[in-house]
């Protein structure tokens, strides 16, 4: 490109760092604003991050700065979920065909590489300790706060808003005509712990799996780390009986923790240190509509935060980055077109994802440990590993392709309705049955 014209950055955390070595590497002058220390020299994420589950899209969009392979030599394949019952029996559920696994990432260590790799381009600056505090839509312009409480105005060509869930440009954003714009917390919050390595750094658990206690109500995850180590995640309510809230002595804390994760406990000396340390997360949709005003657009949690419970957060986010740097190439110079094609193309698949996210949380907590759901999810998987190219489940068409949100979630209602029709037909335990299969697959519409 003949021309570098200035952008910035507003937030550095994963898709900001990302998108700033998108845009260096097609020659744009990039400025990067974070309101957090430099986290290559601080730790700024104890007790508040959910280990990252990586999977297609997010891989795509890392393939693009050639980050991918780097990163995947890092990660822990998890090949499927590991239910652990109240009695400490184990269920196994693989998530998608051979080879098919999703990668546990550290959130912290993921965001520092890509700064790094932001601060290898000549063309890209990084400000941190740079609180957003406002801006001007028309004048192209972004009000900041810098460590020492001083005041700074910036202005660019474009700006391109990463600030997050409670992004201060998306509230400049909607005090504008005709934005829409919702916001909806769960009851649930979540707190991090811990399990610990063996001496010597071995596992003391299945390494290569998601681990999950459903509980009803409540539930507790487990992620891998190279170390040897679990990052634990504890979803309750903040309020009510068996809550966050009504945890209030170190006995009842270890009475709920022993009677509910018992086989866990012996894998965490340190669990009420952290349980009493970490604070208590909450848990956000965010939702809005446009997310392009004049040459501000918004990217990543800015635009629509998700819960957790699908592992796709960052790679939503990452999959937002891509897009936008694709339709750059596509498009440019018409910045017009190219913020138009983004809104068209993802705001819909933000939508979707938000949904699956949420129903998720139902299911991890609840339906994972039910003899119903364990032998639809079998039924589903043969049909996966038989006929491929018939029959895709919902999991594998949102973790393991890059096809739409919105056809994932479609095809969700049309893979019930397979299933149901399987089952009426006394055909579970058939499935390997072409003439009886094949064709309830190829009517249903796909």
């Amino acid at each position: 490109m003949s021309k570098k014209e200035k952008i910035i950055v507003v937030g550095g955390g994963l898709a900001g760092s990302l998108f700033a070595v998108c845009l260096a590497k097609k020659g744009f002058d990039v400025d990067v604003y974070e309101r957090r220390p430099d986290m290559r020299k601080d730790d700024v994420d104890g007790g508040r991050s959910i280990n990252l589950a990586l999977s297609t899209r997010g891989l795509h969009a890392l393939s693009k700065i050639g980050l991918d392979q780097e990163i995947l030599k890092q990660a822990i394949p998890m090949n499927g979920r590991m239910m652990h019952s109240i009695d400490g029996e184990l269920t196994y559920q693989p998530y998608g065909k051979d080879g098919q696994y999703i990668n546990s990432v550290s959130r912290a260590g993921l965001n520092r590489r890509l700064l790094e790799l932001a601060d290898e381009n000549e063309n890209v600056d990084l400000h941190f300790n740079h609180r957003c505090d406002d801006c001007d839509l028309e004048k192209n312009e972004v009000y900041f706060t810098d460590e020492n409480g001083q005041a700074k105005t910036v202005k660019a060509d474009y700006i391109i808003a990463t600030d997050g869930a409670f992004s201060a440009i998306r509230l400049r954003m909607q005090k504008t005509n005709r934005f829409d714009f919702s916001q909806d917390y769960q009851d649930y919050g979540y707190k991090e712990l811990e399990i610990t390595p063996e001496e010597g750094g071995a596992f003391k658990m299945e390494k290569n799996a998601l681990h999950i206690w459903p509980r009803g109500n409540y539930m507790m995850i487990a992620l891998p780390n190279p170390d040897g180590s679990y990052t634990c995640t504890l979803f309750m309510p903040f309020e009510g009986e068996n809550s966050f809230g009504s945890l209030k002595t170190d006995e009842q804390i270890m009475e709920f923790l022993a009677h509910n994760f018992a086989d866990s406990i012996p894998l965490m000396p340190n669990v009420l240190e952290d349980y009493k340390a970490n604070p208590v997360g909450s848990l956000v949709t965010v939702r809005c509509n446009p997310w392009v005003r004049g040459n501000f657009a918004l990217m990543g949690d800015s635009a629509h935060a998700v819960v957790p419970f699908y592992g796709q957060g960052m790679n939503c986010a990452f999959e937002d980055a891509a897009v936008l740097d694709d339709l750059i190439g596509k498009h440019y110079p018409n910045w017009e077109l190219i913020f138009s094609e983004y809104e068209k193309e993802r705001i819909h698949n933000a939508n979707a994802i938000a949904d699956l996210a949420i129903k998720n949380f139902k299911e991890m907590r609840d339906l994972v440990g039910q003899e119903d759901f364990l032998e639809k999810k079998r039924i589903e998987h043969e049909l996966c590993e038989l006929y491929p190219e018939h029959y895709k489940s919902q999991y594998e068409l949102v973790t393991f392709s890059t096809e739409d949100y919105s056809y994932a979630q479609a095809m969700g209602d049309v893979n019930d309705g397979i299933i149901e029709t399987i089952k009426e037909k006394g055909l579970a335990n058939r499935l390997s049955d072409k003439d009886a299969i094949l064709p309830i697959l190829q009517s249903a519409k796909r």
